[in-house]
């Protein structure tokens, strides 16, 4: 092959070449948008919601545990312990099993029937003077880890706060002098109180 037929190929490929960037470009020019000119709507930024929002939600009614004791069934309750008689005796002089007996809980110091080793954890509530109030009692049922770190009750806890005030209604009948529920009123009394304290210091 010539020179002269190599030079006609090498034209022909730079042409062709020369050719495609030609219309590369000639679409661009064309096809390249137009800011900032026509008509149009400006639209709206998004913007972020105040980090408060999620506090101002409200919050979800909580019953207090007076008004659920004042309806709360012990038959309920006695049928809700069955679960716990594995580790657990109700009955008056049974003795202790892996946990120690209930009977005669309510109001009796925490970390204080006898012959039962306790935890750490409950001998320090028994150190200083905690009772098994119905207060502290719901508590502890809601999540027994929570209450007492450390505890030996490897149990999750009962979520349900009508299976809970059943169950604390069982518990004062066992007892040969059953302590009072709490009254709906004793238990607004403290909240009012402290309501006053802060509209008289603002």
């Amino acid at each position: 092959m010539d020179s002269l037929s190599l030079n006609k190929i090498f034209g022909a490929i730079l042409g062709t070449l020369l050719f495609v960037m030609g219309v590369g470009f000639l679409s661009e020019a064309i096809y390249h948008p137009i800011e900032g000119k026509g008509p149009g709507y400006a639209l709206a930024e998004a913007t972020e919601a105040p980090a408060g929002d999620e506090a101002a939600a409200p919050a979800e009614a909580v019953t207090p545990l007076p008004v659920l004791l004042a309806s709360a069934d012990a038959a309920a309750g006695k049928a809700a312990v069955r679960k716990c008689q594995s580790c657990h005796n109700f009955e008056m002089g049974a003795g202790n099993k892996q946990g120690p007996e209930l009977y005669g809980v309510v109001g009796r110091p925490e970390g204080s029937h006898e012959g039962f080793a306790y935890s750490e954890g409950l001998l320090a509530h028994n150190a200083a003077g905690d009772l098994w109030t119905y207060e502290n009692l719901n508590a502890f049922l809601i999540k027994p880890a929570a209450y007492v770190e450390g505890t030996k009750m490897k149990f999750a806890g009962v979520k349900d706060p009508v299976e809970r005030a059943n169950i604390l209604a069982y518990l004062q009948s066992l007892s040969d002098a059953p302590v009072p529920f709490p009254t709906a009123d004793a238990a607004a009394a403290p909240a009012d109180a402290a309501a006053t304290t802060e509209t008289t210091t603002q």
